[in-house]
């Protein structure tokens, strides 16, 4: 059985992207995605940020606006998942800041300024080892 530790966002540009799950954070949220891999991601891109619809539907779960560089999101009021690595529109600073609130579940492991490159992005998410 594979633990509940990392997911990898996938694409034929940047191949795989690890990010570790953050289960302590928000442990309902990272089981209901889990429960759900994988699925297909078509994102789009909004300042410093890619969301998009996935075949997940959870509540708000310890969540926030304030995000960090790397933090992917899962956002209950659009079922979207969120990839932050830099100031969106509604930031007053450097830092990404969403829409409103998402439930921050993984942390992308290296730069997720990699992201930076797509207007959109078409790719896969997966359980990860």
């Amino acid at each position: 059985m594979i633990r509940l530790e990392y997911i990898i966002i996938e694409n034929e540009k940047i191949s795989r992207i690890k990010a570790r799950l953050l289960i302590d954070k928000n442990p309902e949220t990272c089981k209901a995605i889990w429960e759900k891999l994988p699925f297909d991601l078509h994102l789009s891109r909004w300042g410093e940020e890619l969301y998009g619809e996935i075949p997940v539907t959870i509540s708000e779960e310890n969540s926030q606006v304030e995000c960090e560089v790397g933090d992917v999101g899962y956002w209950p009021a659009g079922n979207g998942f969120c990839i932050f690595w830099g100031p969106t529109p509604t930031s007053k600073g450097d830092k990404p800041r969403a829409a409103s609130p998402v439930n921050i579940f993984a942390k992308i492991e290296g730069d997720a300024k990699i992201f930076n490159q797509f207007s959109s992005f078409k790719g896969k998410v997966m359980k990860g080892k």
